[in-house]
């Protein structure tokens, strides 16, 4: 499958406003399909890891399903590059040395388990919220957890950083895989917390997955957006965790089953 293919076909066709946000480090479109109407107004991102791409399917599906109150903007797949290394290997990339370093990078020609952008920078480590501070992050070149050079090193999170910004979304969610949970805090004080809460619980309610707390992980876009814009952002992990990274197409009908109604479901108790 050429999951940006899939992406930009139903780009192509879709009828709502829509916009390209940016390019990936490969010069690949950054998507960006609005759902919805009027306020609030959220943001939903799928595939910042590579090896999860099967979120950006999930964010089809929540684009044809619709029915958020207000509106959402949806961001299918924010590392299309790490996406087609996972999928296809170096067949992917379009310059030579570029693959000299991907091969020494990850040690190998199996990139099935790769999470970072082409750069072997892990995106969702490279914001700016308690950068390079996480119990996992590396500081070199890596399949996964390399923080980047500083934060917002990378296109990638740059265009959503922007994008945000220019938005300046109510509350944010990114759609990651496995082991269905949902992460909702990162320091927030006590008031907002209660807030925040409240939209983490009707998440769990569409979902059935437990509210958790990621401990010792910082750099994350919902870190930032909580920190940074203080407004509620949540991680999902969608896919049961005995599916083995990465998910295929198998695990979608689990994806979908759980989580189509999710989106809707935040948006409505929003407020």
């Amino acid at each position: 499958m050429d999951i940006y293919e899939e992406v930009s076909a139903f780009f192509g066709g879709y009828r709502g406003e829509k916009r390209v946000i940016g390019k990936s480090a490969d010069g690949r479109n950054l998507y960006a399909i609005k759902i919805g109407s009027g306020k609030p107004c959220g943001i939903a991102q799928y595939a910042i890891h590579a090896r999860e791409w099967i979120t950006a399917l999930l964010g089809l599906e929540h684009a044809r399903r619709g029915g958020v109150k207000g509106s959402v903007w949806l961001l299918p797949l924010t590392d299309p590059d790490g996406a087609l290394l996972t999928i296809a290997g170096l067949s992917s990339v379009k310059d030579a040395a570029r693959r000299n370093f991907l091969r020494n990078a990850n040690g190998g020609e199996d990139f099935s388990l790769w999470k970072a952008n082409i750069n072997a920078v892990d995106l969702n480590v490279n914001f700016d919220a308690c950068w390079g501070m996480g119990k996992q992050n590396v500081f070199a070149p890596a399949p996964a957890n390399f923080v980047g050079e500083r934060p917002f090193s990378e296109p990638e999170t740059r265009a959503l950083r922007d994008f945000t910004l220019e938005i300046m979304p109510q509350y944010t969610v990114s759609w990651h895989t496995k082991g269905e949970e949902i992460y909702w805090r990162f320091r927030q004080p006590v008031f907002r917390a209660a807030r925040d809460k409240k939209l983490a619980l009707a998440l769990s309610a569409a979902t059935g997955y437990p509210l958790k707390e990621a401990k010792g992980s910082v750099g994350g876009y919902k870190d930032w957006c909580i920190r940074t814009l203080k407004i509620p952002a949540f991680t999902v992990e969608a896919g049961r965790d005995d599916f083995k990274h990465p998910l295929g197409l198998s695990a979608l009908p689990d994806l979908i089953g759980k989580n189509l109604d999710a989106l809707a479901a935040l948006s409505r108790a929003y407020g």
